[in-house]
């Protein structure tokens, strides 16, 4: 998103119209190309800001609420991103900031209109919740992925006062659950749902009231069910509403009889048209196989939650012949990552999991055979997430010969500085592979034992590369360096011990004003490494997380990122701000 002064207009003779402009721009979907249309000249600029309607934000801090509703002022959703992702791992004190509530109350009086909020990373509470749902009569969607500060008492809220929602999606939060009875305040005649996610709470919901919701909705498209739903309650939920594309299931581990099972196969049967499936919390091969009918059109599946074992998802594979996207646990095993390539010649994604990332004794883990075997059969994967124990680099670069068009290949070694185990090499060849061989490379995340050779490969190989992730690897400053000078397209750097300091930080000071952020924590950086940045970059925020007791000199967790905004107000006293502005 482009904020700053542009050209002047153009002239009189090749001057469009307003109302044939803003038709024009209304066609362009994807925020680059509305950037990019901004900056042809003045009145482009303008007509991009009275026609657009979505504005994406991907930190809360790069900008102000004013700027955005002053530039936006017809804008009907907006996608905001707060937190750093490493508050994931809890590497983020939890007062850091990212309070969605002042950008409510400026939206409530400068954008009036809003229909669509995409939180992610953000603080919620119960009290923006309800100046949500009293503020803005038009409201339709609410997506919370990952947000903290709320209860079920604000959702409660908003299906009390919103009386057009669509989606109430609410994913991964840190919610606090108080009781499943906030879904009875949806009114008795509300029926305009399409989305319905409340995947991980953990109070049980009233099914009766459950099912009403349901099958009033005759629109719904996506359910997704908590841990506690049962397959009762599933069978009678899929009767109400076959027509449903998208599916979350609750826990499918509970016994049935022959009838209830019978029952629970016809109604998948019914679901002509679902093309994601997900949830089947600690799934039985006997339950999955209740699922068969559904699986001839889908296109996603998701089974992250449950510990499948190689024999249940090599009989469940064979019914899903149009599958593109598949998450796993690592508990399917070598085996289980077999049957993938012998069934899914559509793969373009796959993400494996590790069932207890803690537990260095699993039997039932993946090693660099699994890989291989996936690669040999999915010709067309292009993003790849492999939590392992063991990896080599042959077995790297055999997966990229076979699969060249990656854009996101993450390897997560998860022993820190493991070489490859048949040679005891470092795994720079490995990574060295994969950008040499994989052009359209645009994420990566390295792990394993590695110097600063692979870091030359990068630079050297990875031009179109946008986001990089790395942890315990390098050997010195130069690593950092190589990238810097050589990765031209990079928007997010993500560094965790790693032997980068000053000089490495100082490195990216023609890089960081085009790149959205750089994170780096238990490294050598210091404090007037810091200091030194914001003086030299003052259109960069550089903040710095001080741990309890750690070194006064030390910059135990450094986040850099590009504003219009300047320094922000509100740093707690354990995060450090520098700017030059």
């Amino acid at each position: 998103m482009d904020l700053s002064p542009k050209q002047s207009s153009p002239s009189e003779s090749t001057r469009f119209p307003d109302e044939v402009l803003e038709r024009v721009l209304a066609l362009l979907t994807s925020p680059k190309d509305r950037n990019a249309v901004s900056l042809v000249c003045k009145d482009w600029y303008t007509a991009d800001s009275w026609s657009r309607r979505h504005v994406f934000i991907g930190n809360c801090y790069s900008v102000s609420p004013e700027i955005v509703a002053r530039r936006f002022p017809r804008i009907r959703s907006v996608t905001l991103k707060g937190k750093p992702r490493f508050s994931d791992f809890n590497l983020v004190p939890d007062n850091w900031g990212a309070d969605v509530h002042s950008w409510l109350l400026v939206f409530a009086s400068g954008c009036p209109f809003l229909e669509e909020l995409r939180l992610k990373r953000m603080r919620v509470t119960d009290e923006s919740l309800e100046f949500l749902a009293l503020n803005f009569p038009n409201f339709r969607a609410l997506s919370l992925l990952s947000c903290d500060g709320f209860s079920t008492s604000g959702l409660a809220t908003v299906a009390t006062h919103c009386k057009n929602l669509t989606e109430l999606d609410i994913q991964e939060n840190g919610i606090e659950d108080l009781s499943g009875d906030w879904l009875s305040c949806f009114p008795e005649n509300f029926n305009t749902l399409e989305v319905l996610n409340f995947s991980n709470l953990i109070t049980d919901v009233n099914p009766g009231v459950l099912e009403r919701l349901v099958s009033r909705c005759r629109s719904l498209k996506v359910l997704k069910l908590n841990r506690t739903s049962s397959l009762d309650r599933l069978q009678r939920l899929l009767v109400s509403a076959p027509q449903l594309t998208e599916l979350g299931a609750g826990s499918f581990s509970e016994e049935l009889t022959l009838q209830q099972h019978a029952e629970l196969k016809y109604a998948f049967g019914l679901c002509k048209n679902l093309s994601v499936l997900s949830g089947f919390w600690d799934a039985s091969a006997l339950n999955l196989s209740a699922v068969y009918p559904a699986c001839s059109r889908l296109s996603f599946l998701n089974m992250s939650y449950t510990a499948l074992q190689s024999p249940e998802l090599a009989s469940l594979l064979p019914h899903c012949p149009c599958l593109r996207r598949l998450w796993v646990l690592d508990s399917v095993g070598d085996k289980g990552l077999e049957a993938v390539g012998a069934n899914c010649p559509s793969l373009e994604e796959i993400r494996v999991f590790p069932t207890d990332p803690f537990d260095e004794d699993m039997l039932h883990t993946v090693t660099e055979s699994g890989i291989v075997a996936v690669s040999q059969g999915c010709p067309k994967l292009h993003y790849i997430l492999y939590f392992c124990r063991q990896m080599t680099n042959a077995a790297v670069a055999t997966v990229v010969r076979n699969c060249p068009d990656f854009t996101h290949f993450r390897l997560c070694i998860m022993n820190p500085g493991q070489p490859d185990h048949t040679t005891n090499q470092p795994m720079d060849e490995a990574f060295g592979a994969v950008v040499k061989a994989c052009k359209k490379l645009k994420r990566l995340s390295i792990s394993g034992l590695l110097t600063d050779l692979t870091f030359k490969y990068i630079g050297e190989y990875a031009k179109n590369l946008e986001a990089l992730s790395v942890a315990f690897a390098g050997s010195s400053d130069l690593g950092m360096q190589y990238v810097m000078e050589g990765c031209s397209k990079l928007k997010k750097l993500e560094i965790r011990d790693c032997p980068f300091g000053n000089v490495a930080l100082l490195s990216g000071l023609e890089r960081y004003e085009s790149m959205r952020s750089l994170w780096m924590s238990a490294c050598n950086v210091t404090i007037d490494g810091c200091r030194s940045l914001a003086r030299e970059m003052p259109r960069l925020n550089v903040e710095v997380m001080k741990e309890e007791g750690s070194d006064d000199c030390k910059a135990d967790k450094v986040y850099v990122y590009r504003t219009v905004a300047g320094p922000r107000r509100d740093a707690p006293p354990s995060v450090l701000t520098f700017s030059g502005l």
